[in-house]
């Protein structure tokens, strides 16, 4: 396993950054916390497109660093305070762990296919799923 990391870590470019790229990481990130919080969106809706306008990554980076960042924190803190406030019930927590046993298989094949595609492809492929979103809800 170290060995892996130490390989891993060698390909990897210098992550130094200056304090007004820390600085606009952290707003993406609260942001995509609070949309998350208030509508359960974040990661595809908000992180991954800031990160590839705004921090210049390809889809594929943007993507990984956004399920990267979800990893713990949306959900945990977001569950907690639905729990505080008596909004969730033993049912939501069952169909969100059915929901998360998908996730976990569908985030890897959806990362397995994401890598074969070409930056402009996957962007693309994400602005027409967005659209058909943007139509659904508009027309509901």
């Amino acid at each position: 396993m170290i060995r892996r990391l130490q390989l891993l870590r060698q390909h990897d470019r210098d992550i130094s950054m200056n304090p007004v790229q820390l600085i606009g990481l952290l707003v993406v990130g609260v942001s995509a916390g609070l949309l998350s919080g208030l509508f359960g969106v974040g990661g595809g809706i908000i992180i991954v497109p800031a990160l590839a306008l705004l921090f210049g990554m390809t889809q594929q980076s943007a993507i990984a660093t956004s399920l990267m960042a979800l990893l713990l924190p949306v959900g945990f803190l977001g569950v907690l305070e639905y729990y505080r406030a008596g909004k969730i019930s033993a049912e939501n927590i069952w169909i969100g762990l059915v929901i998360a046993a998908g996730l976990f298989v569908g985030a890897y094949f959806g990362a397995k296919i994401a890598t074969h595609l070409s930056s402009e492809m996957l962007r693309k492929a994400f602005a027409v799923f967005m659209g058909i979103v943007a139509l659904h809800l508009w027309f509901k």
